[in-house]
């Protein structure tokens, strides 16, 4: 089994070699882990894969042998496996959706409270309890304008104002093969040459001139490259509603990696909060604050958000609104203090722009940016450079 298990990674591209597979069976043999799945998970993990940019790569070829490998969810509380299961997702009209009515912040935080102390068994098909496929604001697979998100898999209406799971996203690939090269020509747009560093391309003219001085004698003069000195911080949306962007991500974000010399980057979920990460593997353990961030770059940085904006208007206006963790202050706060400490900025969205005015939380945001919104398109990213180069 374990030796299909090690051809299984080769297939997938993974640089296992024999030495760490027969660590991996020695580590077995003397009983380091249990009789274990997960256990077996981690020490895998840990043997087989020596770099993190393969992690995701070993964790998609793990799943596909072993059927799926579930993640530990560590919160206070167990909310029981038997409630969520999927036995049917419940479609309504659009006349039974006009009559559920969203119930508000403060009301659904306490109603969710008082549900954890009293629901002792699953439900499913209802208004009220934790369950599935009904009409109550928790729960999966249901319909509700606004609620807790609990044991589904991924976003249905996309409106959740909290999701009860522990959600592990994957970074953006840049070194993805461009399908087309209109975006890199549109990001040539936002560029100012310069050159500056060491010594090391011939400089043909001055050449010349100086060997004609030196009555014949070669005089070979060189002078730093001549690059992009544009500097850019680019601040991307991962994970949730954003997973239908990715290969679109990707290729903004690989084209960006080629343009821009002066590049820096990091994630953010949904909206900007107090801290940020550059790896999504380690976000929970390596966050960076985003105090540092305004204050590591200066202001000559330009500022590139890309997202979908798509979100429950919470999270970007109410204090705990994340989806995630109870944040201090709300995400407008955030975004504000980004805006002014770097006053050339865009927002680049990737959702289609017919569909902006239909979503609350995109039209919050093109506020909060003061119209300085535009769509993944060549127009709209030749419209963007453009303005960050005035």
């Amino acid at each position: 089994m374990l030796i299909d298990f090690f051809f299984a990674l080769r297939s997938a591209r993974l640089p296992v070699t024999i030495p760490e597979y027969l660590s991996l069976l020695e580590a077995i043999k003397n009983d380091v882990i249990g009789p274990s799945v997960d256990e077996f998970y981690h020490l895998a993990k840990m043997t087989l894969v020596k770099n993190e940019a393969h992690f995701d790569k070993f964790d998609r070829a793990f799943s596909a042998y072993f059927k799926g490998v579930g993640d530990a969810i560590d919160f206070s509380k167990d909310i029981p496996l038997e409630w969520l299961r999927k036995h049917f997702e419940r479609e309504l009209t659009p006349e039974e959706k006009a009559k559920i009515e969203a119930m508000g912040w403060d009301k659904l935080m306490d109603r969710f409270k008082e549900l954890m102390e009293e629901q002792k068994e699953r439900h499913e098909g209802g208004n009220k309890w934790i369950g599935t496929g009904g009409t109550s604001p928790f729960g999966a697979y249901g319909y509700n304008p606004e609620g807790y998100r609990v044991g589904q898999d991924r976003s249905r209406n996309r409106s959740a104002v909290k999701v009860w799971d522990k959600r592990e996203f994957k970074d953006y690939d840049d070194t993805v093969e461009l399908g087309t090269r209109n975006i890199k020509v549109a990001l040539r747009r936002l560029r100012k040459f310069a050159r500056q560093g060491a010594a090391e391309e011939l400089d043909l003219d001055h050449t010349i001139h100086a060997t004609a001085a030196n009555a014949g004698m070669l005089d070979i003069k060189m002078i730093p490259e001549r690059h992009n000195a544009v500097k850019v911080l680019l601040l991307m949306d991962v994970g949730g509603t954003m997973d239908d962007h990715i290969h679109r991500v990707e290729e903004m974000f690989s084209a960006a990696k080629t343009e821009f010399k002066h590049l820096e980057f990091y994630y953010f979920h949904n909206c900007v909060y107090d801290f940020m990460w550059r790896n999504n593997h380690r976000r929970y353990t390596e966050k960076i604050p985003t105090w540092d961030i305004i204050r590591k770059y200066n202001k000559d940085y330009k500022l590139i958000f890309v997202g979908d904006a798509t979100m429950s208007p919470y999270e970007i206006l109410q204090a705990g609104g994340s989806v995630e963790y109870n944040n201090e202050e709300p995400g407008a706060e955030w975004i504000s203090r980004l805006t002014h400490a770097f006053p050339n900025f865009v927002w680049i969205n990737p959702e289609p722009q017919g569909v902006w005015t239909y979503r609350q939380s995109v039209s919050i945001m093109q506020q909060l940016m003061g119209g300085r919104m535009f769509p993944m398109t060549l127009q709209g990213l030749e419209g963007a450079m453009r303005l960050l180069s005035k």
